[in-house]
């Protein structure tokens, strides 16, 4: 296998970083696009220390310009073409509906809908110049059922399935495959901040989550799979 190109969002942390880390071991050239500088930097060391290759592109994925102009440096890194791109950079609140907000419901549709929308349409062209090109979709166990408290967050990841749904029938042809991810509850940051989160007594309890490595151990599994085998969505 030739050396992959590879575009990580959200991969400052959590589930995103597993995946890049676990990509640059296999010697990929990855390309790690997150928000915040500090986090990209200490990942790029990390994967340079251990021998891979990576360069970090700053990207806030709800805004069309930041993508647009993040993509571009990304490609021109990797070569002109990508095998692998990860739509991993999301948000997420509990808020019951009767104290939702207009501004956290944009913010989930934003970043979780329009976000992999934008990614994947700028970095198209440079999937389409890979002979196998393979994108893969972080939604969630919440795109499959509902959760209480949950209104913005189910239904920006239950669009993200539909996306990925539709956008598998459209690439088929071209080559390109398509898998959505369906990870459970994950310790990741992304826990931090909500209540309970880490109370073993709680309905939190963080010590029984999956860990971001057995989700990336999955995608890059995926990636190696024959081609002929179904890897349209990955459960666990």
């Amino acid at each position: 296998m030739t050396q992959p190109r590879v575009l990580v969002t959200g991969a400052g942390r959590g589930i995103g970083r597993a995946i890049a880390l676990r990509f640059a071991r296999a010697g990929a050239k990855v390309a790690v696009a997150a928000r915040t500088s500090s986090e990209l930097d200490s990942l790029v060391a990390e994967i340079e220390a251990a021998g891979g290759s990576a360069r970090a592109q700053q990207m806030n994925v709800a805004d069309h310009g930041s993508v647009e102009a993040a993509v571009w440096r990304a490609v021109e890194y990797t070569g002109g073409a990508l095998d692998v791109l990860v739509n991993n950079a999301g948000v997420f609140d509990i808020k019951p509906f009767d104290k939702m907000d207009l501004a956290t419901w944009r913010r989930h549709i934003e970043v979780n809908v329009n976000g992999p929308f934008f990614v994947t349409h700028e970095a198209l062209d440079a999937l389409l110049e890979a002979e196998h090109a393979h994108i893969f979709n972080i939604a969630s166990v919440a795109a499959l059922q509902a959760f209480p408290g949950n209104t913005a967050y189910c239904a920006s990841k239950y669009a993200l399935r539909g996306f990925s749904d539709a956008l598998r029938l459209d690439l088929a042809p071209k080559g390109v495959r398509v898998t959505t991810v369906y990870p459970p509850q994950v310790d990741t940051p992304i826990w931090d901040k909500v209540p309970g989160a880490g109370n073993v007594a709680g309905a939190w309890d963080r010590a029984q989550m999956m860990k971001p490595e057995q989700i990336a151990e999955a995608v890059y599994q995926a990636w190696c799979a024959p081609r002929d085998t179904n890897v349209d969505e990955l459960r666990f």
